[in-house]
C-alpha cells in the first residue's frame, strides 16, 4: 500500500510549481526547461517560511531542488507519467484539490451560523415515521404523505402521541419508546428533521416533514439550554475478548471502585488498571465532548455528575465497564473558537446538499445554461426489466439524438445520458420507470455541471494549476523512488546483508538485562511471588496463583531492557538474581534479573527497520550521483550569489 505520509512529505518538500516569469534571467538551465531567478525565489520562500519550518540556506535548498528536478526528469524519461495507474491516481487527487474551488460563497457561512445558534439549545422530541423511500413510485409517495397528514390530524385532535407512535410509526424503535428520541441538538439529526424540531413550539405538533427515510410528524416536549461540553476521566475494564485482560470485568471494576472509595487516587488507578491505553497515561482523561458524541450510557452518566471531582459508580457500555470522574464542564465556545469544527461537521451533514444546490445554480449562471427537460421523457418507455437485472444497454436509445441541455460551449445530448444509464444499470429492486429516469437524470446533470466547472479551473485558477503541477511531480517522484529505493531496499536481501556487514559497527546493543519487572499490590504479595520464583514457577503461573482473590494483586512485564529504557528497571542495581523491593505510586516493584547481557552487535533481524532505512539512504545517494552524471544542467553562479545575499 502506498505510504501517504511519504507522498505528502515529498509534496511538501518539493512544492515548486512551474509558473512562468517572462523576461527573467535564467537561473537554472536544464536544456528543455529553464528556471528563472524569480521562480526559484518564490518556491524557496514558500518552503522556508513559518514557525514550524527549519529554514534552509539558499545553497542547501538549491541542492534539494536540483535533485528533485532530476528525479522528475528521469521519471518522465521512463514514461511513468503515461502509466494508467498514475493517470488515475492524479485524477483522484484532482477531485480532492478541486473541492475548495467548487463551493458556493456565503451558503456555508450561513449554515454554520444557523447551526451555532441552534447549538445553544437542546430539544426533546418524539416522532412518528411513515416510511417512504426515494425509489417509491409517485402513487406510493402520495399514499405515504396522505397517511402522515392523517396522523397529524389525529394528534391535533387529541390522540395521545406515545400510543399513536407505537401503533402507526414505521420506526422500529417506536414499539418500545413510543417515538421518544430524547434530547438532541444541532448536527445530530438529518437537516430537514432538525429544522422541523427547532421551528416547532413546545407542546405543538409539527408540519409533515420529508427526509430520506420518509415522512415524519414531530412533537416537541421541551427545550433547555445546551448542556455544554464536559471533560471527564474514566477507568475502563474492557469486555472485548481481544483487549480484555480479565474474563471478569465487572468483578475487577468493582475492586477498583472499592479502592477509589477507600481514598486511593483516581488518576493512579487509571494509570495502573485502565484498558483504555490512550487515556490511561493521562490518568484516564478524555477529550472534551458534548451531547450526542458518546454512547448514551456513558453520556448520561457523565452529564449526571453535578460537581467537578464527582465520580460514578461502575456502569456498563458496549465497550466494557467504566468509572467516570468529572474534571470540568464548560459552555459551548464562541463562534470563532468552534468555527473549524462547525465547518467540518456542516460539510459532512445532510445540509451540505444546500451548498451543492447553490453551487450548481452559480455554475449555470456563470457559464450560461439552457435545458429541454421534456427530452428526458423519451427514456421513460426505454426502461424495462433489463435495467433492473443489470442487462440494459445504451443501444436501446440509439435512435435518440436530441440535445438535453447546454452548459457554456458544451451541448449534452441523449446519447451521453444513455451511456450514463448503461453504466448505472445493475441488479436492483424494480421501481417506476419515470422515477428511475428522473433520479438518474438529476445525477447526470449534476455530474456534467460539476465536470464542466472542474475543466475550467486550470485556466481560471493559477493557484490550482500550480498545485496540480506539484502533485503531478510529487506522485511521479514517489513512484520512481519507491521502485528504485524504498521497495528495492526491502526486496534486495543480498544487498541489505552486504550493507549490514560493511556497516556493522553502526548497529550495536548497549548493556542489556534479560529481566522480568513485577508490580505487586503490597510487600506481602511481592514476597510470596519471590518465593514462587525461587521455586521455579513460570511467570504466567505465578500471576494466576497470586490473582485468585483479585485481578489487581500482581502484574508483570518480561523483555530485554536497555539501560535508560525503563525507569523502574533502572532503579535497581543490574545483577543476576532478584532485586530488593521498591515502593512507587502505592505499588511494590521488584525485578528478576535472569541474565545481564554485555554490549554486542545487533543481528540483522533485531535492527532490520533501522538498517533498511540506512540502506535506503545509501541507495538514494548513489542514485543522485548517477542522475547528476546523466543529465546536463547549469546554475548561474552570479544569480546564486545575488539570491544568497537577499535571502540568507
Amino acid at each position: 500500500m502506498k505510504s501517504l505520509s511519504k507522498l505528502f512529505s515529498l509534496i511538501a518538500l518539493i512544492s515548486f510549481g512551474t509558473l512562468s516569469f517572462a523576461q527573467e534571467q535564467t537561473f537554472i538551465d536544464f536544456g528543455d526547461e529553464q528556471i528563472s531567478k524569480a521562480e526559484f525565489k518564490r518556491v524557496y520562500l514558500k518552503n522556508n517560511s513559518g514557525e514550524m519550518v527549519s529554514k534552509s540556506t539558499v545553497k542547501d535548498y538549491l541542492e534539494l531542488y536540483l535533485n528533485f528536478k532530476l528525479k522528475v526528469m528521469e521519471a518522465e524519461a521512463r514514461g511513468l507519467d503515461t502509466v494508467s495507474s498514475f493517470v488515475n491516481e492524479l485524477q483522484g487527487y484532482r477531485q480532492q484539490l478541486a473541492q475548495p474551488y467548487l463551493s458556493a460563497d456565503g451558503v456555508l457561512e450561513g449554515l454554520k451560523e444557523e447551526a451555532y445558534k441552534r447549538l445553544q439549545e437542546e430539544v426533546k422530541v418524539s416522532h412518528i415515521l411513515v416510511a417512504s423511500g426515494v425509489e417509491d413510485s409517485p402513487a406510493d409517495t402520495l399514499k405515504a404523505y396522505k397517511k402522515a397528514l392523517k396522523l397529524k390530524e389525529m394528534l391535533e385532535k387529541g390522540a395521545e402521541f406515545e400510543t399513536t407512535a407505537k401503533e402507526y410509526s414505521d420506526d422500529p424503535s417506536a414499539k418500545e419508546n413510543g417515538g421518544d428520541l430524547g434530547y438532541f441538538s444541532a448536527l445530530y439529526m438529518v437537516y430537514p428533521f432538525e429544522t422541523a424540531a427547532y421551528n416547532t413550539e413546545v407542546g405543538a405538533i409539527s408540519d409533515v416533514v420529508k427526509t430520506r427515510f420518509g415522512y415524519h410528524v414531530l412533537k416537541v416536549f421541551d427545550r433547555r439550554p445546551a448542556s455544554g461540553n464536559i471533560k471527564v476521566a474514566h477507568i475502563l475494564i474492557s469486555s472485548d475478548p481481544e483487549l480484555a485482560k480479565t474474563d471478569q470485568p465487572e468483578t475487577k471494576i468493582r475492586e477498583i471502585y472499592d479502592k477509589l472509595e477507600s481514598g486511593e487516587s483516581f488518576e493512579m488507578l487509571a494509570q495502573q488498571f485502565s484498558d483504555d491505553m490512550k487515556s490511561a497515561d493521562r490518568g484516564g482523561v478524555l477529550p472534551t465532548f458534548g451531547i450526542g458524541r458518546m454512547v448514551k450510557p456513558f453520556e448520561e452518566a457523565a452529564f449526571a455528575l453535578e460537581e467537578d471531582g464527582d465520580y460514578t459508580e461502575p456502569f456498563e457500555t458496549p465497550y466494557g465497564w467504566h468509572i467516570v470522574k468529572r474534571i470540568s464542564k464548560d459552555e459551548i465556545g464562541s463562534f470563532e473558537e468552534v468555527e473549524q469544527e462547525l465547518t467540518d461537521r456542516v460539510k459532512k451533514d445532510s445540509r451540505s446538499n444546500l451548498t451543492e444546490g447553490a453551487l450548481l445554480n452559480k455554475i449555470k449562471k456563470q457559464y450560461g445554461f439552457s435545458e429541454k427537460p421534456k427530452e428526458k421523457e423519451d427514456f421513460y418507455e426505454l426502461i424495462d426489466e433489463s435495467f433492473f437485472s443489470g442487462e440494459w444497454k445504451k443501444e436501446r436509445a440509439k435512435k435518440l439524438n436530441k440535445t438535453l441541455f447546454t452548459i457554456g460551449d458544451r451541448e449534452v445530448n441523449q446519447h451521453e445520458f444513455a451511456a450514463f444509464l448503461a453504466e448505472s444499470t445493475r441488479k436492483r429492486k424494480a421501481i417506476d420507470a419515470s422515477v428511475l429516469v428522473n433520479q438518474q437524470y438529476a445525477q447526470f446533470k449534476r455530474q456534467e455541471l460539476l465536470d464542466y466547472k472542474n475543466q475550467q479551473l486550470d485556466e481560471e485558477e493559477p493557484e490550482f494549476r500550480a498545485l496540480m503541477e506539484e502533485y503531478h511531480d510529487g506522485i511521479l517522484l514517489f513512484n520512481l523512488t519507491d521502485e528504485l529505493i524504498w521497495s528495492k531496499a526491502i526486496e534486495d536481501t543480498a544487498g541489505l546483508e552486504a550493507f549490514y556487514e560493511k556497516n556493522k559497527e553502526n548497529y550495536r546493543w548497549d548493556k542489556r538485562a534479560d529481566a522480568v519487572l513485577y508490580n505487586a499490590k503490597d510487600e506481602e504479595t511481592a514476597e510470596k511471588a519471590i518465593k514462587l520464583i525461587k521455586e521455579g514457577l513460570a511467570e504466567d503461573s505465578i500471576q494466576e496463583l497470586m490473582n485468585q482473590s483479585s485481578q489487581l494483586n500482581l502484574r508483570y512485564e518480561m523483555k530485554k531492557y536497555e539501560e535508560g529504557e525503563n525507569p523502574a528497571v533502572d532503579s535497581f542495581k543490574w545483577k543476576k538474581g532478584i532485586s530488593p523491593l521498591l515502593e512507587k505510586k502505592g505499588r511494590i516493584f521488584f525485578v528478576h534479573f535472569k541474565e545481564i547481557l554485555e554490549p554486542s552487535y545487533k543481528k540483522l533481524d533485531e535492527a532490520k527497520g533501522l538498517i533498511t532505512s540506512d540502506y535506503q539512504n545509501h541507495l538514494e545517494q548513489e542514485w543522485v550521483k548517477e542522475l547528476r552524471a546523466k543529465y546536463d544542467f547549469k546554475v548561474d553562479q552570479a544569480l546564486l550569489k545575488e539570491l544568497q545575499e537577499e535571502l540568507d
